[in-house]
């Protein structure tokens, strides 16, 4: 994966619940696991912005709740740096959910804004965006 241009700090547990800002189905979705994910041995990962994760359906259409996916966080709650020295942080944690290991999106249009570093590492997740901040 290519690298981000932030210092982005490591915001979501395992286990935590967010936003599915896509319109694929979910609504609600658990971060179950960090692919690629850089860790200690004995310490649990965490995903930060435009991380590729593993994400269980918990709320949405039947078909979908219960099952596991590739998503990529779009936003987080966590306030992280820019090289400009700004500090970013948003009012909530959402993913985009995946459809493929080249990372092609399931959805056709993201709910919301998205951060410039997934641009960077997620062009074609990027295009769905209605606004990037």
């Amino acid at each position: 994966m290519k690298a981000v241009s932030a210092r982005v700090t490591a915001g979501l547990n395992l286990g935590a619940q967010m936003i599915a800002a896509d319109n694929s189905g979910a609504k609600i979705v658990k971060l179950v696991g960090v692919k690629h994910g850089k860790g200690t041995k004995g310490r649990q990962g965490s995903a930060k912005m435009a991380d590729w994760v593993k994400v269980a359906v918990q709320k949405g259409i039947p078909d979908m709740k219960g099952k596991v996916f590739d998503a990529v966080v779009i936003r987080q709650k966590k306030s992280y740096q820019r090289k400009t020295g700004e500090r970013i942080a948003f009012e909530d944690n959402a993913v985009a959910i995946l459809k493929d290991e080249k990372g092609n999106p399931k959805g056709t249009q993201i709910k919301g804004p998205i951060s410039k570093e997934v641009m960077e590492r997620w062009p074609t997740v990027a295009k769905l965006a209605s606004f990037v901040y």
